[in-house]
């Protein structure tokens, strides 16, 4: 289910790389860049477990995957930043706005109004741009 099969020949970084691209785009590639002056080692870090090890497994589609990042990321309450990357990486893999939207809605049930109205005020703007 997942087109990142784990591979002998390819490192975990390689694997981060490409799965990156694959679910952000652009916009993972800018993150990953952001880090170079501060944090060199925890850009890696962030291509080698959550995008080689986590998003490369097989058993979830990777909108089954960033369905799920985007409730947690909802539901934290705390993380508007992420929120907005997950929600164009969402977008970039094939979810609706209108799917977005209701991940989102759901997590009213479980993380509160508050968090929930945060998460789609993030998605208002990432829908606008």
């Amino acid at each position: 289910m997942t087109k990142f099969p784990h591979s002998g020949s390819e490192s975990r970084l390689e694997r981060g790389r490409r799965a990156l691209a694959e679910i952000d785009g652009e916009a993972g590639e800018k993150v990953v860049a952001s880090l170079a002056d501060i944090a060199p080692d925890f850009a890696t870090y962030l291509l080698e477990f959550p995008f080689g090890d986590i998003y490369s497994r097989p058993g979830l589609d990777l909108r089954a995957r960033e369905i799920a990042t985007i409730a947690a990321l909802t539901a934290m309450g705390n993380a508007a930043p992420q929120l907005k990357v997950h929600i164009a990486a969402g977008l970039y893999v094939g979810l609706s706005r209108e799917e977005i939207t209701e991940i989102i809605m759901q997590m009213a049930v479980y993380a509160g109004f508050p968090a929930a109205l945060n998460g789609l005020f993030a998605a208002k703007e990432v829908f606008a741009k």
